[in-house]
């Protein structure tokens, strides 16, 4: 009599080390240095990466290049491995066991005058939970690197990395022109305009700011090889203030970031600048935040905003 095998396949059940292998991975560009830097051996981290691999049923490196890269898949899967990781080591952190931290992001500027308010008014009502505002140099101010909890956003997010996440309209900024406190520009007493600055030097912060040439008309688009490109708020303002540029921002980072050499002009012709609260539904994807303290959040900036607007009115 004939024995028949029956072949059983199990299914492999990705763990949080398949995760960290894949973000080392990703951050060194090598299977080797991120052996390295792991502390195991090479074929030990290909052998787990064909594991999550396996278990997504993608591939999320591409071998065959010269270079490592991600697949379009791997990039995809990066913020959500990152997203992941940080959450587990949040929920391990004993420092943060309790009580369990709200942490507010932004790339700049923050809730502009309204920010201090907003501190003082969430300090009062929910001492129980701190309120931690963090500046991640980031365009989503550290939402989708899993470094905070919400965040204040002026920057577009794209359709992919929007997915999962839930958001809150508070206001509209208006756009602002930012010069040297000694030129010409500074000396106008009415708004400025687009054209105005075509024929100057424009800081372009290129990680976390809303700013590009594409703002301007092509007829009367800056000079790219003349933009000084920075990467914060602090190097924007500092190139504004030496008289290597002028820039465009919003009354936000006016009203939080005065400074003795540079001038803020209402800039004229320019659409206004939404700020949005943003925050990731929780994993279960219940359509409830990450953090359950997010609906307060939203309350209290609300109540901020409704509270100026009738002191002002």
């Amino acid at each position: 009599m004939r024995l028949g095998l029956r072949l059983c396949s199990v299914r492999m059940t990705a763990e949080l080390r398949h995760l960290r292998a894949f973000l080392a991975i990703a951050d060194a560009g090598s299977v080797t240095s991120a052996a390295a830097v792991l502390r195991m051996s090479q074929p030990a981290l290909s052998r787990t990466l064909r594991q999550l691999e396996a278990h997504l049923g993608v591939r999320l490196v591409d071998r065959t290049t010269h270079h490592l890269e991600l697949t379009t898949d791997g990039r995809r899967f990066l913020d959500k491995a990152a997203t992941a990781v940080a959450a587990v080591d949040e929920a391990l952190d004993p420092a943060r066991l309790r009580p369990w931290p709200l942490r507010l992001g932004h790339a700049w500027s923050a809730f502009g005058r309204h920010t201090t308010p907003l501190l003082r008014r969430w300090k009062e009502t929910y001492p129980q939970t701190p309120l931690e505002l963090l500046r991640v140099d980031e365009r989503s101010a550290g939402l989708l690197s899993g470094k905070v909890d919400v965040a204040l956003m002026r920057a577009p997010l794209i359709p992919r990395e929007a997915e999962g996440l839930l958001g809150e309209w508070l206001c509209n900024e208006p756009r602002v022109a930012a010069v040297p406190a000694d030129s010409e520009l500074a000396a106008h007493t009415g708004p400025l305009n687009l054209a105005s600055l075509a024929h100057h030097p424009i800081a372009l912060n290129t990680v976390s700011g809303l700013t590009t040439l594409e703002l301007w008309p092509e007829e009367i688009r800056p000079d790219p090889d003349a933009a000084v490109l920075v990467a914060n708020t602090d190097d924007w303002l500092g190139a504004i203030a030496a008289g290597s540029a002028v820039g465009v921002s919003t009354s936000a980072t006016a009203e939080m970031h005065p400074h003795p050499d540079v001038v803020y002009r209402p800039l004229a012709g320019t659409g206004d600048v939404p700020l949005m609260l943003i925050w990731r539904e929780s994993p279960a994807g219940s359509g409830r935040p990450g953090h359950p303290a997010v609906p307060q959040l939203v309350r209290v900036a609300l109540e901020v905003l409704a509270e100026d607007e009738r002191g002002t009115g």
